[in-house]
């Protein structure tokens, strides 16, 4: 059954912490207090970065960031608020000046935020620059996954730092924790033989995803040890998977599926033609109706919004959704 939500450690190597309080002692609280003002330093994936404690006008780009952000009650004064999931509270403050989508960015509403602090990244990576220099006073703060690092790792590095830059360290420990729980579950429900296939659905089509590499799903085999059911040359990181036919599927015979419904993160009137919900797609193929997975009813669905969130949050509620599954069908 397909999940929805929206509810709103390892220490990081790369993380340093300095407090310089001007006319303080280095406290927050104390400069808070004083009526003056501190910074924190950090490291991100451009190098050392300081950005004002706490920061007093925030951007927002990154989506694997929002869902964070938004549970802490950081305030923004713009953000990619067209590339929310819809039961996000920035979706419904019209004080937030929407930057709307990666596709037509409305950049210029950066310098009329007057930011200290963007935090960008993902779909708006692109735009670096460009925002550097519509707020030059800002500091362009970016902790996506970087290329060949563990995503489990990487998805805990930007939860902590953004912790320190925005004074939520508990907070964000607890996101750590939670997470890595919730892996030791889903490490502790897979059998370690079943052959697993990850899969996106698009607009009612069903595209491979590849171990390790594809988007979003292939991160889960490195993360879970999941033996591949079907590894394909030359696969890539498309957001709608790689074509695949039905056939292909149904001969590598998966005992397990995981699997993500691209649309599902959509409202219905903004999906693509032919879109229908992955469940549908998948188990009610004709094709695939003998692949032990579908007849067994061994298939995990990412959380609805996934596909517009990809945050710490999102492969919490994925990989306990993944053991209790598992673990119910022992």
């Amino acid at each position: 059954m397909v999940s929805t939500r929206l509810s709103l450690g390892a220490a990081v190597g790369v993380l340093a912490l300095t407090l310089a309080g001007c006319g303080s002692t280095g406290s927050e609280d104390e400069a808070a207090a004083e009526g003056t003002s501190s910074t924190v330093t950090v490291t991100d994936n451009n190098g050392e970065q300081t950005v004002p404690s706490p920061p007093k006008s925030v951007v927002a780009t990154d989506n694997r960031t929002f869902e964070t952000l938004g549970t802490w009650g950081v305030e923004l004064s713009a953000a990619a608020v067209g590339l929310m999931p819809e039961g996000l509270s920035y979706t419904k403050d019209d004080s937030i000046k929407d930057l709307g989508s990666h596709r037509e960015p409305d950049l210029e509403q950066v310098a009329a935020a007057k930011p200290d602090v963007i935090v960008n990244g993902q779909r708006f990576a692109q735009f670096h620059d460009q925002l550097a220099k519509l707020a030059p006073e800002a500091t362009v703060l970016e902790l996506d996954p970087r290329d060949g690092e563990p995503l489990d790792e990487e998805l805990k590095r930007q939860t902590t730092v953004l912790g320190e830059v925005f004074g939520k360290q508990d907070e964000a420990q607890k996101l750590v924790d939670d997470f890595d729980a919730s892996i030791e579950r889903a490490k502790a429900a897979y059998n370690g033989s079943d052959k697993t296939m990850g899969l996106i659905t698009s607009a009612g089509d069903i595209g491979y995803v590849a171990p390790v590499k594809g988007r979003t799903v292939g991160p889960v085999f490195e993360i879970l040890d999941l033996k591949p059911a079907l590894e394909v040359e030359g696969a890539s990181e498309d957001h709608q998977g790689d074509d695949i036919s039905v056939e292909a599927i149904a001969k590598s015979q998966p005992d397990l599926m995981v699997v993500l419904d691209r649309d599902a993160s959509f409202a219905a009137e903004e999906r693509e033609e032919g879109s229908a919900p992955a469940a549908e797609v998948i188990e009610k193929s004709e094709a695939l109706k003998d692949v032990p997975a579908v007849k067994n009813e061994k298939i995990v669905y990412f959380p609805e919004d996934t596909y517009l969130n990809e945050g710490i949050q999102t492969y919490t509620e994925f990989f306990n959704d993944f053991a209790d599954q598992l673990e119910a069908q022992k």
